[in-house]
């Protein structure tokens, strides 16, 4: 929806920060200025167009947010708030009960959002979504005359252009990245940047801001669900999965979907299809290279069954070397997955026709769908191994060991769950919000779009993570229980193929250059930094290790634009010698 920046308990103006995000909000910025504290925001328009602009009073208390509160309906009516609304924002009856509840009015959201709430006592809130669908970042003012103030923004380029923070690497997340292709927990790869986490509230300690007492999560909002049989289950499924996308809709702008190959955005077509009168406009990207596997035929046999308005995207390697240096810009805090380059192009394609996209982020993780939680369930004399990643980075000194062994205590679980709920814990813990979520806000925000994800609904998740592990894992089978009710909703989705498993030919693209970029690659200060640097040459140069050289060429140009100040084009043109 939009991006936020901010200074809490101190000097400055959170001017060049926000004038730095305005990508995220083309449609205009407003900034407010108060004793202590400056708030910005750029807005893009989605909901109550002509009202809806923040930062937003209401009850005596101010609020910046990035995002939507999708039960803002329900919140007014249930409350009887609609008297006292003076707008139709979605932020607004959060604003309502704050000056009610507090802090436990936080707990009433269904939606995805980062925000900033000033209540009006004075109190500073600042909460994010509990999947981590919406980023936040900020920075400390370490100094005696201002040790409560903390700077904070949507984007790290924001800090920088700001003066809150400049742009220094470290050394462990940059491993991270390049043995897991994303960074871990509240650390960001730059010194000093911090993430607010997942889940996480900060509010005012007396000496700034602290971390706030933990809201139940949304695992423990039911019970371990029952089910009188399987109709019913697939009913009561049916149920959470239409209320879910029946919010996910509310819009005052035009929306669709991305509907790739595979079962999660076929469920969420589905639904949409059924809820609207209209054709639901669809993009799908596809590959015109032989050994890539082609998601456009799948997605088409969807589209004509569900009548969708369908529009294929093919990306080629011209859309490769093209593409690729503006993800890295786009993704300051960085991942090396290359799924970033078709989302990117699909965001360009739908930008003009779409400001909001539905997409399946978060199937696989709730209804456990990855073939590594299937592996995890079996013994070790029938293939079984741990559901982590499978490091192969031969270009790092140790391999990728550290990298593997920090990833293990970031996805540690709480005690009572399953084999299976610890795998899924796992996922969402590390690689959902720092890769998936990461990868979908900054591709569709650097075109002013707003991607969003009905399967990590606080209900859906509640319900899919809480499901008996039979019903969700059954024999080969991953998301036993969504394939079973797409199987009657929506058979032309095929929910019981063989899924192909969706892969960018990067190697392919990379090949024929292979042997210029390794001695450049070579020479980035950022890869001199973390990486044995005969076996970053060894790379490019034996075939063995074809799939080692995308993370190392995105990681190069990253690094160059992001900490060597270079533009896009040229970080890119140095390393092809143009």
């Amino acid at each position: 929806m939009c991006g936020i920046a901010g200074i809490l308990n101190g000097s400055g103006s959170a001017r060049a920060m926000i004038e730095a995000l305005t990508h995220r909000g083309p449609d205009g910025i407003r900034i407010e200025e108060g004793e202590g504290r400056s708030l910005a925001h750029a807005r893009l328009s989605i909901i109550d167009l002509e009202g809806g602009w923040q930062p937003l009073h209401a009850a005596g208390s101010t609020i910046i947010g990035n995002g939507e509160i999708y039960n803002y309906v329900e919140l007014a009516k249930d409350f009887g708030l609609k008297d006292r609304l003076a707008t139709g924002s979605d932020f607004e009856p959060l604003l309502q009960l704050y000056g009610e509840r507090s802090q436990e009015a936080l707990a009433l959201l269904r939606g995805m959002y980062v925000l900033c709430l000033v209540g009006a006592d004075g109190k500073i809130a600042v909460a994010r979504d509990a999947f981590g669908i919406k980023p936040l970042y900020y920075v400390r003012r370490a100094n005696h005359h201002q040790e409560g103030r903390i700077a904070f923004a949507s984007e790290p380029r924001a800090l920088f252009a700001g003066g809150e923070a400049r742009p220094e690497m470290a050394i462990d997340q940059a491993e991270n990245l390049l043995a897991l292709n994303y960074t871990l927990g509240a650390e960001t790869i730059f010194k000093g940047v911090r993430r607010l986490a997942p889940g996480e509230e900060q509010g005012d300690s007396g000496a700034g801001m602290a971390p706030l007492p933990a809201r139940p999560a949304w695992r423990e909002r039911r019970a371990a669900t029952s089910f009188t049989s399987e109709r019913d289950a697939i009913s009561q499924l049916d149920a959470v999965l239409e209320d879910s996308v029946r919010v996910h809709q509310r819009s005052d702008v035009p929306y669709g979907l991305f509907l790739s190959g595979g079962i999660d955005s076929a469920a969420i077509a589905t639904l949409m299809s059924r809820l609207n009168e209209r054709p639901v406009t669809a993009f799908t990207c596809g590959f015109d290279v032989p050994e890539a596997a082609d998601e456009r035929g799948q997605a088409e046999r969807v589209a004509r069954a569900l009548n969708l308005d369908w529009r294929e995207i093919s990306f080629g390697e011209e859309d490769f070397w093209r593409v690729l240096p503006q993800v890295a810009w786009a993704l300051d805090d960085p991942t090396t997955d290359f799924a970033t380059l078709p989302t990117y192009k699909l965001a360009e394609a739908a930008k003009g026709v779409l400001t909001v996209v539905l997409t399946g982020e978060g199937g696989d993780e709730l209804f456990a769908g990855y073939g590594r939680y299937r592996r995890a369930l079996r013994p070790a004399w029938l293939g079984g191994r741990a559901a982590e990643p499978q490091v192969d980075a031969p270009f790092l000194k140790d391999g990728g060991a550290a990298a593997l062994a920090r990833w293990r205590e970031a996805a540690a679980s709480p005690a009572g769950l399953t084999r299976l709920q610890q795998a899924q814990w796992a996922d969402i813990q590390t690689w959902l919000p720092n890769d998936l979520l990461l990868k979908l806000d900054r591709c569709l925000m650097a075109h002013g779009l707003e991607g969003r994800t009905p399967f990590l609904d606080r209900e859906v998740a509640s319900f899919a993570f809480n499901l008996p592990d039979r019903l969700k894992v059954r024999g080969r089978y991953g998301k036993w229980l969504l394939r079973k009710w797409l199987e009657k909703t929506c058979p032309a989705a095929q929910p019981w193929a063989r899924k192909q498993g969706f892969t960018v030919p990067v190697a392919s693209w990379i090949a024929p250059r292979a042997r210029d970029l390794g001695p450049r690659i070579a020479q980035s200060p950022g890869v001199r930094a973390v990486c044995d640097i005969d076996a970053v040459r060894s790379v490019f140069s034996d075939d063995r290790h074809v799939s080692a050289r995308w993370p190392l060429l995105f990681f190069t140009v990253w690094h160059a634009i992001h900490l060597e100040g270079a533009a896009p084009e040229e970080a890119l043109s140095g390393l092809l010698g143009g």
